[in-house]
């Protein structure tokens, strides 16, 4: 048996996927969120858990595990765009849990690793900022740098001070709102185009807005404290009669200095090598590194000897009833294979569809609580619902039980959008009337939004369902989470834990165990040469 760990394990699909080959054994995972190390810990009763990767010492597992054969994992990585001014965030931490990935990698050595992750990972936008740690790293490996910028504030909104301000993360401190008070106001003004949510919103958080000012410290620089004052005696007023139109108006421009403020404080405690320019926009001039350079130049260097290859692994190709495309990054030894070939789907591979995968579950009434299944002992398939199916006979459980066929209730207004839905369709095919007062950019709403599963098809990408309002493909409800869990190729003994939502995030968040398969019996061509 090959001894695996799994890094940023979620709720197990890798785990599950490699398992299933009967070849690998996990050791040992680590998993932040407490709903997914439930649901791990449950099925993996044997396996070591670890919460934060950052404080895991991967130098002592080869003596403690025995050595490992294989590491697996899907840090997350979002990208960033400097065009996009929008973001509360200057540098995105997630990005950074690459490096500890690949740190893992570094300190145990396996004859092989698995990484798997957005398409775009490969793309431009996934970069690091430099820090002051990584300059002996960038030119030991020789990693390709550019010059980048982080916006900051538009010139129109520059004051005198700010550059003295910029100068150290304690007058940046001086000068802040709290976070909750930003956070706070923030969700107002993000609501501006939408006269309804706006009003909503303001009634909703005046009070509690009001209570925060009390508690603000003293801001040194005048012209911050002059325009924070202004937004501060609009919410204390005693009638609480707060306009819509004049808060937006007072908002923009300290909300822009305090967004700057939280971008600014983030590149100097991350000590992000760069300097601030006050010549037209702020903006902080650093540089970059792609995210994937940063791994291949690494891991392939002669220090480490990896042979890797990517790709793009399209899910319905092998089998899978949904037609997720996720990018996967695989790395051997040297002394195993000189190239690495990315797996391929079989020439005769026909699409497994969504009816293949939830037919046999539409005859078995859903329950809208978790506590409500963990009671019953989940649902019953009907015997007659048992033989809809021919394909994925492998997920089904033999004595016909199902867990987590659990969904929200539907609302009257959100059933009436379900109706009017067809098979395929989305949001976008509802009437205007129908779209209105739901979503602040209505032709910008995703096409996963209010989307009703075609029986004849494979699905989309299957995320957190239950936040995009995905349709059951005839019922005029709700896709459930076990519904969900097999569009992920889940089998039916794999129960998930936690709140209605977190399950529903569990399954959304983890690669299809059958695709985890696929690619661990690819490895093993590899490293049992």
């Amino acid at each position: 048996m090959y001894k695996v760990i799994d890094l940023f394990a979620g709720a197990g699909g890798l785990s599950l996927g490699f398992e299933q080959t009967k070849r690998f054994e996990i050791k040992a995972a680590v998993e932040k969120n407490g709903y997914a190390k439930e649901t791990y810990s449950k099925y993996f009763q044997d396996v070591d858990m670890y919460d934060d990767i950052n404080e895991v010492d991967f130098t002592s597992f080869n003596k403690k595990y025995g050595k490992i054969d294989v590491v697996v994992g899907g840090p997350p990585c979002q990208g960033f765009s400097n065009a996009n001014r929008q973001h509360n965030q200057a540098i995105n931490q997630n990005n950074k849990l690459v490096k500890q990935y690949i740190r893992a990698i570094l300190q145990i050595q396996p004859k092989a690793f698995v990484m798997e992750n957005v398409g775009m990972l490969k793309s431009d936008v996934h970069r690091f900022y430099i820090e002051r740690a990584d300059v002996d790293v960038v030119d030991k490996y020789s990693i390709p740098t550019k010059k980048d910028t982080i916006f900051l504030l538009e010139k129109k909104w520059k004051f005198n001070g700010l550059g003295s301000i910029l100068e150290s993360e304690s007058k940046i401190d001086s000068n802040m709102w709290s976070e909750e008070l930003f956070k706070a106001l923030n969700i107002i003004y993000k609501n501006r185009n939408n006269q309804l949510k706006l009003k909503k919103a303001i009634n909703k958080y005046t009070d509690s807005i009001s209570k925060m000012i009390d508690n603000e410290q003293q801001i040194p620089n005048k012209h911050i404290r002059e325009i924070s004052e202004d937004v501060f005696n609009l919410f204390k007023q005693k009638n609480r009669n707060v306009s819509p139109k004049r808060a937006i108006s007072l908002l923009e421009e300290p909300l822009a200095i305090q967004k700057m403020f939280i971008h600014a404080k983030e590149i100097l405690s991350n000590d992000i090598i760069g300097t601030f320019d006050y010549s037209d926009d702020v903006v902080a001039k650093v540089r970059s590194c792609a995210v994937y350079d940063y791994l291949t130049h690494v891991l392939g260097s002669s220090d480490n000897e990896y042979a890797i290859n990517n790709g793009i692994l399209a899910a319905v190709d092998f089998g899978i009833p949904q037609k997720r495309r996720r990018f996967v990054i695989i790395g051997v030894k040297r002394k195993y294979t000189p190239v690495v070939d990315m797996p391929s789907p079989s020439k005769n591979v026909q699409m497994t569809t969504v009816f293949d995968a939830i037919a046999d579950l539409e005859d078995v009434p859903v329950r809208y609580s978790i506590e409500e299944d963990e009671a019953e002992d989940g649902a019953l398939i009907p015997k007659e619902s048992i033989n809809k199916v021919t394909k994925l006979k492998s997920l089904r459980s033999k004595n016909r039980r199902v867990y987590n066929h659990v969904g929200p209730q539907t609302r009257e207004i959100a059933l009436s959008r379900f109706k009017a839905i067809k098979p395929g369709e989305n949001f976008h095919a509802l009437s205007k009337e129908m779209k209105e007062n739901t979503y602040t950019n209505i032709e910008r709403t995703q096409n996963t939004v209010y989307l009703r599963l075609n029986y004849e098809e494979a699905s989309g990408t299957v995320i957190n369902v239950r936040k995009s309002m995905w349709i059951h493909p005839e019922l005029d409800r709700a896709v459930s989470i076990r519904e969900a869990a097999r569009l992920q190729t889940f089998p039916d003994y794999f129960r998930f834990y936690g709140p209605k939502d977190a399950e529903y995030q569990q399954v959304g968040n983890a690669v299809p165990p059958m695709l985890a398969q696929i690619i661990a019996k690819h490895i093993l061509k590899y490293i049992e040469k």
